[in-house]
Formats: structure tokens, sequence, C-alpha cells
């Protein structure tokens, strides 16, 4: 019984850091359209900043999601014989990789040099929302 509790902890852990993660993921590329499209410099030192700071948020929240999922399979490795984990890790890899796409454009809006429109940063906004439906539903859905 220990280690079945022990598992839903890490479990809640997990949960709790992914939505951690995702509030970064969502909202740092709005500070980007904000900042895209900000004129006055005052505004946009000022995005610089919250931008550094999410992005210390984001970094935290997806490390933690990730050590605590890796933690899961590491106490049940038999979820590795579900194709809709394999399916769910691809996803979250997308995911990996759409988080370090979000470091270099901070990197770029810091030294000024990201010359991405608003509207290109608005779809960009959406691949998160995308990703995390299809992680959802796998998880829940199980469809295969």
């Amino acid at each position: 019984m220990p280690w079945l509790e022990a598992f839903q902890f890490i479990k809640a852990l997990h949960i709790i850091f992914v939505v951690t993660w995702f509030a970064g993921l969502f909202y740092l590329p709005r500070l980007f359209v904000y900042h895209a499209e900000a004129t006055e410099p005052v505004v946009r030192e000022r995005l610089k900043v919250m931008e550094r700071k999410l992005m210390i948020m984001t970094h935290i929240g997806g490390a933690l999601a990730v050590a605590f999922g890796i933690t899961l399979l590491f106490m049940d490795p038999g979820l590795l014989r579900f194709p809709w984990m394999h399916a769910k890790l691809a996803l979250v890899a997308l995911l990996i990789v759409y988080h370090f796409w979000l470091l270099h454009l901070k990197n770029r809006f810091a030294r000024d040099a990201c010359d991405w429109s608003s509207k290109r940063l608005r779809w960009f906004n959406e691949i998160p929302s995308l990703l995390l439906v299809a992680i959802v539903i796998l998880v829940v859905v199980k469809p295969f």
C-alpha cells in the first residue's frame, strides 16, 4: 500500500508541475506578441524583464514535470508497454522542443533582434494548446 500512495503522490506532483509548465508555455508567447507590438522603449524593457522571469518559472515547471514523469515511469515501467504512452512521450518531446524555441525567441527579444510579426507569434502561441489537448486525450481515453 505505501508503494501505491507514493506513486499517487508523485503523480500529483507531476500534474502540478505540468500545470506550472503550461502556464509559461501559454503566457510567454503572449508576452512576445505584446513585445512585437510595443513601440515605447520603456514598455519593451519591462517586457524583457517579464519574459526573463517567466522563462525561469517555465524552466522550473518543465524540468520538474519531466523529472516526476520519468520517476513515474521508473516506478511503473509497465506503462511503457502501451502505445498511447509512446504517443504521449512523443508529444512531450515536441513540447520540450517548443520550450527551447521559446527560449531562443526570448533571447532574440532580449537583444532586440526578433523579427517575428505579432500575427506569426499568435499562431505560434497555439501550438501548446494543441499538444495539451492531444496529451490529455491520450492519457484519459487511452485510445490504443
